[in-house]
């Protein structure tokens, strides 16, 4: 053979050798058939309906005997049960009907046990228990198991069959050998390895292990390290706990670290996991997995002995539990890959035994017996030996109920019945008697835990007890002896209704060791019909489960159970739903303003559903924003010394949120910013331009990054905002500090970059020279504008949707969205899986639908509005789905909801792409916009998906239809682009809804004028007449509203002058009545309409609303009638000049007894003030700007509030004592110096700020709205 055929098949050779090598270390294919070659002793079944019909005939594809088993009887008390000799990893379970039958199973349950007691039952999910069967007689049907089980014996429960036929039966199991290390511990006994071998620093350090148990508590692991230091895992009441202990420090205990599990002194294998990683440990029990932070004294800490099933300490700790050692068995112990108890059953030096420590299982064998339902109960005999009136009977128990029935039986002989039962959480015995009443013992409390209580009840010649835990619980006692005989028949659990009564709920809950007369019951013979009787039990097994370990309580919510099911409280969480799933507060302030909600403190929640905490924020409610408002600890102006002994002044700021909350609001923010000022006098700032920065600040998101530009200038830019607008001190430097000038300046401005904020720290650097001085201010961090609130699509075709990755919502799942639309129909929102769905849709222009399948079968949620759904306006839908129910909300209409099926299927499992605005089918899509579409907390950005596809648009105009009714007091909605916004400009109300009242107290000195139109400036044509100085402006009609609050009577309220000696005025009489006065021709007298309503100047506040049209006016005070007048002068009020509230300057024009009424001015209070378009009394106090004219101590306070003024109530009080009235004198008199003094600060920053601001726009407050005010030359029209 040539050289080079030889070297290629040596090649294949060494190819196919380490193939063939790398095959055979590859990992074993566990599904071997395992029934097919078991003896016939293997078999055993509950009953077999003939010798052809037993269980050895049960095996897949065999047609001996009668071809499967049968049972006698066709009912769910049957079993067939299958040894496979030793214990055995299995992996599937298959069945198959009697060969040529009409006899198979559709429905069955799963047992495994290691000894062939104390069964456990197999569930393919955590509620799930039932596995399906079969549809035929020949078809193999087989069930992979989600996870193997190790397990010796099977036993198969049949639940359902063919209704034709009667149970039949073949079966086969899968699976492969299982091997392992088992050591047992009796209590005294324990193992001590020393480790040498360390692991590397940066390794993860793992320590593995199966335990079981019949004892609640014991020491399982105690870890030693240096500077003692340990780690204990301990059982205690059926709960994994992980305790840190340091030297002196356990005798409190030591901290604990993390629980885990619960139930787990069953008797049954459980795996355990504690892994130790540089930030965290991982504690996992069976399925269940909790995180916890390391300790810092742990983080650099090594194991140097490892104590298992006690505590062998050589330092100076106690024990987390004293002389409680683990009493059980362990199973392939693990630490790092190294198996210890192969270590000491290799009696390795490593390894020290403390007592007896076997490398076997002892299996301590316990009946149990579990009570499912109402129909439940165990029936028993009384024994021979019960003729004196002297018995005992006990048990064990354990329930999740407070309530329930554990032992009933008759007294014939003295007419009486003995209940023993639980009744909120305490065991109580009954003795009742006819025509007498009850005698009623109690012993115990809490007995509702899930942990094994002892019952005890003994019967003496003249003493009768009950016993709750001997030693540990309680003891109850009296002197009434019970003569139980042979006949006496004992009821555990219930009875049935013809054979005892029983007015207490049944018992649901698992019993174990009864004993007569200290003789066990052998609960074996009752499963096989030789002892006793019963009704709905599974015997040799005790089936609790515990819902809330794991919980499915989310977000803090606190579990509690019974037997059926769990229940979540939410209080006091910020969540709601069944689980406290969904968040009760809206994402941000956004979202609050658009229901409705003013300035103030709110909780916001910014993800919703997600694992964020909700946080109290302010939210700043504006006309055209709302603002989001995050504080830290120093927001004040701070002022900072020079001082020799320090280069530098840091400081650190410290914020009212989370980390992970202020990202997520900067995030979904359309804007942030934050004032950063430095004001200075000798101090540099940023030593521009050339030099090294003396100071700089920290921003970003945690840690942050350095920054070297200051308020109001760009990135990287090393200026301070007059440096970017040219207007610097000094123009040589581009900050005004950084002139050095020996007087104060300062460089301010905002913050506006969101990835650099917020501050975190600040660090000043030029305070050290003599004469240096420094302040600086950090605002507070101000957002605005929410993203996801506002992220929308429109779908202009039924065909078209967008298409997002599959959604994930297996346990939990919230959709929540906006719509509107003009269609009757259409799907929201599908995703499908290959039987499982969810979907929401608009079934009609009145009923939004919820429907899904997690394999329960389809289940639909079903809301039906009062409204119309397709009227073009947002409406809201939130549909929830999770273990416990489903719920569907739209708009504010009550929730339907729909509840779980107890025991089913809670997996929602979907893999195909979630389609919204459609179906995959691109049949029944939807025709309108989808607006803030969150599931689970979580925003899908409609908008960026829709650029990108066909047939459907970003973004959804149109939304005063929606939110235009929240702008009130002739607020004006004003679209935007996302949102709206409440123009108040032609509103006697300010605030984000136009709801604020603007309220003023007035003095008699004080008087507001607003100019209605200015005369033109006189021609220098003196011919000009004088009549034509003045436009024409002609009213024929008024809308005028206000309110007021005084004790004066008569007073002025308003006066509307004009320049043709014309005049209207609302004022109160002497008799305290309201008063219209119209002078509407300067030759006809005044024409007085005055009201009926009486006691007008009783210091309380009134609201008056007169409406005039041409002739017809009519007037309304309050909640009273409105009253009707007609005007007889005229109807045109000619020239109008000006508008007077308060004292009235000029009072030539109008007759005697006004013009003194008129000097006298007001005092009290006005509010919402307004005159068809014009509000003078908010021009006066927010808009100086205006064509207005303030005289004297003007003052904006909350008069215009309902409730009664004290002034006013103390005025009206005449039966105060002298020192009170004293009292009241003084403070009165201290309040009126100090609103003098304020109203004259106040007044000088007003002047100030209007000769700062210099504005150049024209009058906020116009005669006439622009867009439909007539042309000046015309005679007449309404302002």
């Amino acid at each position: 053979m040539p050289v080079g055929r030889k070297s290629l098949a040596g090649i294949t050779a060494l190819l196919g050798s380490l193939l063939l090598l790398l095959g055979s270390c590859g990992t074993e294919v566990c599904d071997s058939p395992l029934v097919f070659n078991l003896p016939p002793s293997s078999f055993r079944s509950s009953s077999q309906l003939s010798s052809s019909h037993g269980p050895v005939f049960a095996k897949v594809n065999r047609r001996e005997g009668a071809g499967g088993w049968s049972p006698l009887v066709s009912d769910r008390y049957q079993w067939l049960e299958a040894d496979l000799g030793r214990r055995t990893q299995i992996t599937a379970v298959a069945t198959q009907g009697r060969y040529g039958s009409s006899d198979w199973l559709t429905a069955y349950l799963l047992m495994f046990s290691d000894t062939g007691h104390n069964w456990r039952q197999h569930r393919q999910e955590d509620s799930l228990g039932a596995f399906p069967g079969n549809s035929n007689a020949d078809t193999v049907v087989q069930y992979k198991l989600a996870q193997p089980v190790i397990a010796r014996y099977l036993r198969l429960i049949p639940l359902d069959w063919n209704p034709t036929g009667r149970i039949g039966l073949r079966l086969e199991i899968y699976g492969c050998r299982y091997t392992s290390d088992v050591a047992n511990f009796d209590g005294s006994s324990s193992l001590v390895f020393r480790l040498s071998v360390r692991p590397s620093p940066t390794a993860m350090e793992t320590i593995s292990l199966k335990f079981k148990t019949l004892k609640n508590s014991g020491t399982l692991l105690h870890a030693e390290g240096q500077r003692d230091h340990s780690l204990t895992l301990v059982l205690e009441k059926g709960r994994l706990l992980l305790y840190h202990q340091q030297g002196m420090s356990s005798s409190s205990g030591g901290q604990l670290l993390v629980s885990v599990g619960s139930l787990l002194d069953d008797q049954h294998w459980h795996h355990v996991k504690l892994e130790r990683l540089s930030t965290h440990l991982n504690l996992t029990v069976d399925k269940n997995t909790q995180q916890v932070h390391t300790p810092a004294e742990l983080s650099h800490w090594d194991i140097h002995q490892l104590s298992v099933g006690a505590v062998q300490s050589h330092g100076l700790q106690k024990p987390i539990l004293s002389n409680r050692n683990f009493h059980g068995c362990l199973e392939n112990l693990l630490y790092n890959n190294l198996n210890l108890i192969n270590l000491a059953k290799q009696n390795n030096h490593q390894v020290t035994a403390v007592g007896n420590v076997t490398f076997s299982c002892a299996e301590p064998v316990s009946v149990a017996v579990t009570f499912t339902d109402s129909q439940s109960f165990l029936q028993l005999p009384g024994l021979t030996s019960w003729s004196s009136g002297v018995f005992v009977i006990a048990l064990q128990f354990r329930t999740w109920n407070k309530v329930g029935l554990l032992l009933t039986f008759e007294l014939p002989q003295l007419e009486s019945i003995v209940w023993l039962y639980l009744s909120e959480a305490r065991l109580r015995l009954r003795i009742s008697k006819a025509g007498r009443a009850p005698l009623e013992l109690s012993a115990g409390s809490g007995l509702n835990d899930g942990q094994w209580h002892s019952v005890e009840m003994n019967s003496r010649q003249d003493r009768l007890s009950i016993t709750v835990d001997k030693d540990e619980g309680a003891t109850a006692h009296t002197s009434i002896p019970l003569p139980l005989t042979t006949e006496t028949q004992l009821f555990f659990g219930g009875c049935p209704a013809q054979e005892c009564r029983n007015p207490f709920n049944m018992f649901q809950g698992c019993m174990r060791l009864l004993t007569l007369d200290d003789q066990p019951v052998d609960l074996i013979k009752v499963q096989q019909r030789l002892l006793g009787n019963y009704s709905h039990l599974q015997i040799d097994m005790c089936g609790i489960i515990d819902r809330c370990s794991p919980s499915h309580c989310e977000h803090g919510g606190r579990c509690t159970q019974s037997w059926s099911t769990f229940h979540c409280n939410c209080s006091n969480s910020g969540y709601r739903g069944a689980t406290c799933h969904s968040s009760t507060y809206e994402q941000s302030c956004e979202a609050y303003k658009h229901k409705g909600n003013t300035s103030g403190h709110h909780y916001i929640d910014v993800d919703g559903s997600g694992p964020i905490k909700p946080q109290l924020i302010y939210c700043n409610m504006t006309e055209d924003r709302a603002w989001m408002v995050i504080r830290h600890n120093n927001t004040e102006l701070t002022r900072v010394h020079s001082s020799p002994e320090r280069n530098q002044h840091s400081a650190h700021f410290d914020y009212a949120s989370e980390e992970e909350q202020l990202a997520a609001i900067i995030g979904q923010s359309e804007h942030c910013e934050q004032e950063l000022s430095y004001h200075c006098r000798r101090s540099r700032l940023l030593n521009t331009p050339e030099g090294a920065p003396f100071s700089w600040w920290v921003g970003g998101l945690d840690p942050g990054q350095v920054q070297t530009y200051w308020g109001g200038a760009q990135p990287g830019s090393r200026q301070c905002a007059c440096g970017l607008q040219d207007s610097c001190l000094d123009s040589n430097h581009y900050c005004n500090c950084d002139a050095d000038y020996d007087q104060w300046a300062n460089d301010s401005g905002l913050l506006t970059h969101k990835e650099f904020l917020p501050v975190r720290s600040l660090v000043l650097g030029d305070i050290q020279r003599p004469g240096s001085e420094a302040a600086y201010m950090v605002g507070p961090l101000r957002c605005h504008g929410d993203k996801n609130f506002w992220n929308a699509a429109f779908f202009d075709k039924e065909t078209s949707y967008l298409h997002f990755p599959t959604f994930h919502g297996e346990l939990n799942a919230d959709i929540s969205f906006l719509f509107k639309t003009t269609s009757s129909s259409g799907v929201f929102l599908e995703n499908l899986g290959i039987k499982d769905f969810i979907r929401i849709e608009l079934r009609s222009s009145s009923e939004v639908v919820f429907s899904f399948d997690v394999g329960n079968g389809p289940l639909e949620v079903r809301v039906e509005t009062s409204i119309l759904l397709n009227d073009n306006r947002w409406h809201s839908v939130r549909a929830e789905r999770n273990v416990k129910e489903a719920s569907l909300r739209v708009d504010e209409f009550p929730a339907a909801t729909q509840e779980a099926p107890a025991d089913g299927h809670i997996h929602l499992q979907l893999n195909s792409q979630l389609f919204i605005g459609g179906t995959a089918s691109r049949q029944k899509g939807f025709l309108g916009c989808i607006r803030s579409l969150q599931l689970n907390g979580i925003t899908l950005d409609l908008e960026e998906r829709a650029k990108i596809t066909p047939g459907v648009r970003p973004g959804c105009p149109g939304h005063c239809s929606s939110y235009g009714s929240l702008c009130q007091n002739q607020g004006r909605c004003v679209e935007k682009a996302n949102g709206f916004s409440c123009d108040c400009s032609q509103s006697a109300y300010t605030g984000a809804f136009c709801h604020k009242e603007v309220s003023a107290s007035f003095k008699s000195s004080v008087s507001i004028t607003y100019i209605l139109k200015e005369p033109y400036e006189l021609s220098r044509n003196s011919s000009a007449r004088p009549s034509s100085i003045y436009s024409d402006l002609t009213l024929r009609g008024e809308n005028i509203s206000l309110s007021f609050r005084t004790l004066q009577s008569p007073a002025l309220l308003l006066y509307v002058s004009s320049s043709y000696r014309e005049y209207l005025a609302l004022l109160i009489n002497k008799h305290d009545e309201l008063e219209l006065r119209y002078k509407l021709h300067s030759s006809r007298d005044v024409e007085v309409l005055a009201s009926r309503v009486m006691n007008l100047a009783d210091g309380r506040l009134h609201t008056v609303t007169i409406r005039r049209l041409a002739d017809t006016v009519s007037v309304q005070i309050d909640q009273n009638a409105r009253e009707d007048f007609n005007l007889t002068s005229d109807v045109e009020f000619n020239n109008i000049k000006s508008l007077v509230l308060g004292r009235v300057q000029e009072s030539g024009e109008l007759d005697a007894e006004l013009a003194g009424l008129a000097s006298l001015g007001f005092t009290g209070c006005l509010s919402a003030v307004r005159f068809n378009s014009i509000s003078p009394l908010k021009a006066a106090l927010l808009h100086p700007d205006s064509p207005v004219t303030v005289t004297g101590p003007l003052v904006q306070s909350s008069c215009g509030s309902s409730s009664p003024a004290k002034p006013y109530a103390a005025e009206t009080t005449h039966s105060l004592s002298g020192v009170i009235a004293v009292v009241i004198f003084v403070t009165v008199s201290v309040l009126a110096i100090t609103a003098r003094f304020l109203c004259s600060r106040k007044e000088t920053y007003r002047n100030q700020e209007v000769k700062a601001a210099q504005p150049e726009d024209g009058h906020e407050f116009s005669q006439a709205d622009s867009q439909s005010a007539p042309s000046e030359n015309q005679k007449e029209f309404f302002i």
